[in-house]
């Protein structure tokens, strides 16, 4: 590939699409995640209770059961993906319209049961995004195609986990949520505009035949289950160390909203861009295996800086650096982990491949919460984060497992 087309493969309609998604997809997960800790922490709620929110992100594990039917029925409007794309970003910003209504101090179960409705509906919007990206993208795009995702996904993040805190401070919550619910109402213009996809072939009118063939076409794949496996523990110890990160910088070290509305979360921007475009870039020069494997130590050896953090104590240099750090490292991976789940994709059954096989992806994110919240109470920061750093380590012995089972020649770990 010559520079001239590694440059040109980033201004294109393609990679505009990829903006405009990422930056709706990444949205909704800090106003369910990170964010509503903060909501919580504010409002004088337990840290036990606070871990317990991560439960609302069920929905990310078990979006495989729905994602058949946004295969299998075409919206009247907007095609197969994008039409469900567009239904999904409304049911967000009224959903979250609501939520900005709530109390946590008075009415937390009620936000609890609110934001798993956000979830869902954020779950099925990541769906018809995971299956547009695939379908849409050439071959030789996915790498790139992920770092730009990745890029507007945690700009979006910034604004609802970054400035959503600042504006917190300064105008209240239900403020924040509201412009947070107008953003995701605007994301629909950027949807009608998104290239359409072409030439994708038709699954069977049967729902149940569609279901049957997405996972037997899929589960035919050599290597599946060290595949899977794979899947839920490569980023395991990453999920880990990040699931109370808000919880840790706010209660375990005391730095204000602000500090960690604008060092924490643009640090945490800057990091995730930048591993994410340089990842993006190493994947099409040196392989996915082998990037997968370079960036998973990485990854793993960054946490590090977490636990560093912990033994010091309250240092905002220190924060800085290691949130820079752990989040370059983790960019990379991600940029590396999703092409690696694109490539395992039949165009046909895109939606329910991929939903199935992200869904096991979050399984750390999601069931590590409450797990977190009673190893910090046991253990402390510094065991915490201990222990993250330890778990970053099955995923790359069940790699050198994988890319001894399958041909490195075949489609499993080329760009």
């Amino acid at each position: 590939m010559s520079e001239y087309r590694a440059l040109s493969i980033f201004f294109n309609p393609r990679m505009a699409a990829m903006l405009c998604l990422g930056f709706a997809s990444g949205l909704p997960l800090a106003l369910t995640g990170a964010t509503l800790q903060a909501w919580f922490t504010e409002a004088g709620v337990s840290v036990v209770t606070i871990g317990a929110l991560s439960l609302v992100g069920m929905p990310y594990v078990w979006k495989f059961l729905w994602a058949p039917f946004m295969d299998r029925f075409v919206p009247p409007v907007g095609g197969r993906r994008r039409g469900w794309i567009a239904i999904t970003q409304i049911a967000l910003s009224m959903t979250l319209l609501l939520l900005a209504t709530l109390d946590p101090s008075s009415q937390p179960k009620t936000i609890g049961l609110l934001a798993l409705f956000i979830a869902f509906f954020s779950a099925s919007q990541d769906i018809a995004i995971d299956a547009y990206r695939a379908d849409v993208l050439l071959p030789a795009e996915r790498g790139v195609g992920a770092a730009t995702y990745i890029f507007a996904y945690r700009m979006a993040m910034l604004i609802s986990g970054g400035l959503a805190l600042v504006i917190a401070d300064y105008f209240g919550w239900r403020m924040t949520y509201q412009l947070m619910a107008v953003l995701m109402a605007l994301s629909t213009i950027a949807t009608y505009f998104a290239p359409d996809v072409r030439d994708i072939s038709q699954p069977t009118q049967n729902i149940m035949a569609t279901i049957r063939e997405s996972f037997a076409d899929l589960f035919q794949r050599e290597a599946i289950g060290v595949i899977l496996l794979f899947i839920v523990f490569y980023k395991l110890g990453d999920a880990l160390a990040l699931s109370l990160f808000s919880n840790f910088l706010l209660h375990g070290l005391g730095f204000s909203l602000t500090t960690v509305g604008v060092a924490y979360k643009t640090g945490s921007l800057i990091g995730t861009v930048l591993g994410a475009f340089v990842g993006g870039v190493l994947l099409s020069r040196i392989g996915l295996y082998r990037a997968l494997f370079l960036f998973g130590i990485a990854q793993a050896l960054s946490t590090l800086t977490f636990l560093l953090l912990a033994a010091v104590g309250k240092n905002y240099l220190l924060m800085v650096v290691s949130v820079l750090i752990e989040n370059f490292c983790s960019g990379m991976g991600t940029a590396a982990f999703v092409a690696f789940l694109m490539s395992l994709c039949h165009q046909r059954y895109t939606a329910t491949q991929y939903a199935c096989l992200s869904a096991l992806a979050a399984v750390g994110r999601v069931f590590l919460g409450p797990v977190a919240g009673l190893m910090v109470s046991h253990l402390g920061w510094e065991g915490f984060y201990g222990w993250a750093f330890l778990l970053s380590f099955p995923g790359l012995f069940l790699l050198v497992l994988l890319i001894r089972k399958v041909n490195v020649n075949a489609k499993l770990v080329e760009c």
